[in-house]
């Protein structure tokens, strides 16, 4: 999605009110107050952190040493515009992030889809020479190719993923997923026709693709809310879901996961 300004723009306006964004930012939030109960302290490190939502949100709920980074300069504008501590960094050279300094949590969150397994194996072992002892890595990314569609082309996504993909991806960086769910399982029958609908378009030509944008965008608030609050019940009736559009990812190192 780099050099895509226009995609940026509806992501700088949709991140704080879509439905999907609410949603995924509260997984994360949820996910570090359970491993670090009243820590706000705790350094946080948004990886390829785009427009900076995520990094709002955090601030928001409390943490205060956070910060993050994205390749986009126009991500790290709209970022920066927002008021973050948000520069621009490579994501494959992770490791080289300010030399010498670690994190209590490092979050890349739908990043994975635009590199190769063999980029996505060096990003996870960078990332994991930058966890401090104790450390949560988190990563939700795009999952089943069911559910790829016109989105997946206009920001660049190269693959969808399901758990067993980023099991083999982190193993050899020494990290073990100790918490994963798919999410939007009770939307999964719609995305999947809205999708295979669109893929019959594109296979048929009846889509100019340069004339289409991405599924990010704000729909009215009788469709956003509710929307909402059924992924929300989803959550409840299903702390772990086994199929979605999403799959949501805690990781630590190896040597940490309890069974």
């Amino acid at each position: 999605m780099i050099g895509k300004y226009d995609e940026y723009k509806r992501m700088y306006d949709a991140e704080r009110h879509l439905w999907w964004y609410r949603v995924l930012h509260h997984k994360v939030t949820m996910s570090i107050k359970k491993h670090f109960p009243n820590r706000p302290d705790i350094s946080i490190l948004d990886a390829g952190c785009g427009t900076g939502g995520m990094l709002m949100h955090l601030l928001e709920q409390g943490f205060s040493t956070i910060e993050g980074f994205d390749f986009s300069e126009d991500g790290v504008a709209f970022s920066q515009m927002r008021g973050l501590a948000v520069t621009h960094h490579d994501l494959t050279k992770i490791a080289d992030y300010k030399p010498g300094k670690q994190f209590d949590v490092i979050i890349c969150n739908d990043v994975f889809t635009y590199f190769s397994d063999a980029v996505i194996q060096e990003i996870v072992m960078g990332i994991r020479t930058k966890l401090k002892p104790g450390g949560i890595f988190i990563t939700n990314n795009n999952s089943h190719e069911a559910f790829s569609g016109i989105h997946d082309i206009v920001v660049g996504g190269q693959k969808r993923f399901i758990k067993e993909d980023l099991e083999r991806l982190v193993d050899r960086a020494g990290l073990s997923i100790s918490y994963w769910t798919y999410w939007s399982f009770f939307l999964s029958p719609l995305i999947m026709a809205v999708r295979a609908w669109q893929r019959f378009q594109l296979r048929r030509g009846w889509i100019d693709l340069s004339k289409q944008a991405s599924d990010v965008a704000v729909p009215p608030f009788f469709i956003n809310i509710p929307l909402y609050w059924l992924v929300k019940l989803e959550e409840a009736v299903l702390p772990r879901a086994s199929f979605g559009s999403s799959l949501f990812t805690v990781m630590k190192p190896a040597g940490q996961v309890k069974e």
